[in-house]
C-alpha cells in the first residue's frame, strides 16, 4: 500500500497486519491545494470519518486520462493496479480507516473476474454501502483493541466486505454512464451543495440546470447511482461533521445546517454516522488532543 504527494503527512496512526487484511488507523495532515497517489497491489478501501479537503477529486488517470477528476465520496475502493490519482483546494487533518483485502478471495474476484469498465471505476469512489460502513468500523474497532480470536474476526469481516463490495461493483453497469446528466450540470449541483449548509428543493435544482425535476431525479440516478434526495442528504451529514470538529455547539449546527431541532439532527445524524453528534465530536477532539 503506497500514498505520495504535495504536502501529505501521515502521522499517530497505526498498522495491523492480518493475513486476510492489512488495516490502517491514519491521521493525515492535508496542506492547502494538494495532490497525491493511492496505489496498492491489493484491492483497497478507504473510509474516511472526517470530511475530506475541499473539493477533493479522483481520477484513475491510467483509463481516463489526466483531466477527468471526479469527487469522492467518504468511502472509496481502489482497484489493484489502478493507482488512484487526488487533488484538492483545501487542507487539514483528516482521519481514516484504511484496510487492504489480502485474502485469495479477493485476489480472485477483484484481479480476475471484475471487468473494470468505466462506470464501475467511476463507482468506486463512492461506495455508498452501509454494510460496507459497517464492517470498517468494526474492524477499526478490532484492530485498536485486539483480543482472543482477533484474527479469526478479521478473516471474516474480510470477506464479508469482499462479497459485499463485489456484489456493490457488479450491480453497476454502463447503462449507468449513458442517459444521466452533463458534467456541467453535475458540477453545477455540487457548487450550490458547497456554497450553502441549508438543502435546495428539486425544483431549485431544476431551474439551476435549466431542466424539469423529472429529468433531474432521472438523470441524476444514472449519473451517480443514487437518488438525488440521497445525495443531499449525505452531503448534509458531511456539512454537520465539518461543523461539529470546529467545536460548534450542537444546536448551533442544527441551525446551521437547517434542522427543526437537534433531536432531528441527532436522528438523522444518528441514522447515516451510527453515532450521535455528541459522541462524535468527543471522538474528534479526543483524537485532535492526542495528536
Amino acid at each position: 500500500m503506497q500514498e505520495a504527494g504535495q504536502a501529505v503527512h501521515g502521522r499517530n496512526g497505526a498498522d495491523f497486519s492480518f493475513s486476510t487484511a492489512d488495516v490502517s488507523l491514519l491521521h493525515t495532515d492535508m496542506a492547502a491545494d494538494g495532490q497525491a497517489i493511492i496505489s496498492s497491489d491489493h484491492p483497497l478501501l478507504d473510509l474516511c470519518v472526517t470530511p475530506r479537503p475541499a473539493n477533493m477529486r479522483g481520477a484513475f488517470t491510467e483509463s481516463w486520462g489526466s483531466h477527468r477528476f471526479e469527487t469522492l465520496g467518504d468511502i472509496i475502493f481502489v482497484p489493484p493496479s489502478h493507482p488512484l490519482h487526488l487533488r484538492w483546494d483545501g487542507g487539514g487533518e483528516q482521519y481514516s480507516i484504511r484496510c487492504a483485502l489480502r485474502g485469495k478471495l479477493a485476489r480472485h474476484r477483484f484481479r480476475t473476474q471484475m471487468d473494470w469498465t468505466d462506470a464501475r471505476l467511476l463507482a468506486s469512489l463512492d461506495i455508498s454501502s452501509h454494510p460496507v460502513r459497517l464492517l470498517l468500523r468494526r474492524l477499526a474497532e478490532e484492530a485498536r483493541s485486539p483480543r482472543r480470536d482477533t484474527r479469526l474476526l478479521v478473516g471474516a469481516v474480510a470477506t464479508q466486505l469482499t462479497v459485499e463490495i463485489c456484489r456493490y461493483l457488479e450491480c453497476v453497469t454502463d447503462d449507468m454512464a449513458h442517459g444521466g446528466l452533463a458534467a456541467w450540470r453535475l458540477r453545477l449541483i455540487d457548487e450550490r451543495l458547497n456554497k450553502e449548509t441549508t438543502p435546495p428543493t428539486l425544483v431549485e435544482l431544476a431551474e439551476l440546470c435549466s431542466i424539469s425535476v423529472r429529468q433531474l431525479t432521472r438523470g441524476f440516478l444514472k449519473s451517480r447511482g443514487c437518488t438525488l434526495g440521497q445525495y443531499v442528504h449525505q452531503n448534509r451529514i458531511d456539512a454537520v461533521k465539518r461543523l461539529l470538529a470546529t467545536q460548534e455547539s450542537i444546536k448551533s449546527v442544527a441551525d446551521a445546517v437547517g434542522f427543526s431541532s437537534t433531536s432531528s439532527l441527532a436522528q438523522a445524524f444518528r441514522r447515516s454516522t451510527g453515532l450521535t453528534p455528541r459522541s462524535y465530536q468527543q471522538r474528534i477532539w479526543r483524537s485532535i488532543g492526542s495528536g
